[in-house]
């Protein structure tokens, strides 16, 4: 055999098979690649895509963090306000239910005081009509003096 004949022959095969695998098994190939490159660059976007709604959530949940934690604040000082509210309003109607009592005493004080002069001046009237029958000697007439005693009394 000849070497040359062989070569051509076997150039002549991988020609062939060159061809048939360009017409029937390259196209094929091309396309799955295509597809996979085509998936591949999807995928990229994709995850591009929910890593830039991933930091807008973030950015998103900070806001409403930083939303909500101005209101706990405003609520928190809304019932500071109250309570202290609160508090005013029962010391000042403490202070008015002191002041009624002390009204109270005051005005039960002042009857009793007029009650006690009032019994003194009975008293004392009656102590000067003991020491009057002791120094006259004789007994006085109370119904006939009433009057008089009642005038000592008032001008006590």
């Amino acid at each position: 055999m000849n070497l040359n004949l062989t070569l051509i022959g076997q150039l002549i095969a991988f020609l062939i098979f060159v061809g048939f695998c360009m017409k029937y098994v390259w196209p094929p190939i091309v396309v799955a690649m295509a597809e996979r490159q085509k998936r591949i660059a999807e995928g990229l976007d994709a995850a591009d895509k929910a890593t830039r709604e991933l930091e807008n959530a973030k950015g998103q949940i900070a806001d409403e963090l930083a939303a909500a934690r101005s209101q706990v604040s405003e609520l928190i000082e809304q019932a500071n306000k109250r309570a202290s509210q609160i508090v005013e309003e029962a010391q000042g109607k403490a202070r008015a239910e002191a002041e009624k009592i002390m009204a109270s005493a005051n005005a039960q004080i002042a009857q009793e005081t007029a009650q006690a002069k009032e019994a003194l001046r009975a008293e004392l009237a009656s102590l000067a009509l003991a020491g009057a029958e002791r120094v006259l000697g004789a007994s006085v007439d109370e119904k006939a003096h009433k009057k008089l005693l009642a005038e000592l009394a008032e001008e006590l």
